[in-house]
């Protein structure tokens, strides 16, 4: 059991690490925009992109470390 969750939490800070570098890779190649800057000012579509964004690395790390 505890083997199981120790996998589990490896594989789990894994996907965090996966789409934490996702997200500034997308950052560094997108420099038009500075969507950090545009959600502090209040720019719920700049949001909505990122979410969306992170939503779609998320689903494929999950679908390549989950196999």
């Amino acid at each position: 059991m505890w083997e199981s969750l120790l996998i589990a939490a490896a594989f789990g800070g894994l996907g965090i690490i996966m789409t934490a570098l996702g997200y500034k890779l997308f950052d560094l190649i997108e420099t038009k925009i500075d969507f950090a800057a545009e959600i502090k000012n209040g720019n719920i579509a700049a949001a909505i992109v990122i979410g969306a964004f992170l939503m779609g690395i998320c689903f494929i790390i999950g679908r390549t470390v989950g196999s």
